[in-house]
């Protein structure tokens, strides 16, 4: 399994039956099938397959739930819930895609971050280049 896992990207996964408690640190794409409880910290993907089990604080640059997380979810480019998963949290980001038949209970924010915003009002401010 570490050859597909490594072939196919994925710099972490937890297996389906595994429990993890702590923090977790990942670069590039963390697949999650077991249970988690904690915080997760990435810089990259964080893939929260149908089986998984999250009770975390999450913030990571892109988040996909297909499976059951209780916490908040940060990330800076883009959260997509899809069926059948269910969040139980808030939400922080620019963009968040939400299939039919997803569960969310919790508020929604999306928007871009200071250094974003600012260099769109710029970029506005500019004019058409």
């Amino acid at each position: 399994m570490g050859k597909r896992s490594h072939e196919s990207g994925v710099s972490y996964f937890l297996g389906k039956g595994v429990r993890q408690q702590g923090e977790l640190n990942f670069t590039g794409q963390a697949h999650l099938e077991g249970e988690f409880q904690g915080r997760i910290i990435g810089q990259g993907t964080l893939l929260i397959g149908p089986s998984a089990v999250v009770e975390a604080e999450v913030d990571a640059t892109q988040v996909i739930i297909s499976g059951q997380v209780t916490g908040n979810v940060k990330a800076g480019e883009r959260i997509e819930l899809k069926k059948p998963g269910r969040l139980t949290g808030d939400l922080t980001a620019p963009l968040v895609v939400m299939e039919e038949g997803v569960r969310f209970e919790g508020r929604c924010h999306m928007a871009l971050d200071e250094k974003q915003e600012e260099a769109g009002r710029l970029k506005q401010l500019s004019g058409p280049e």
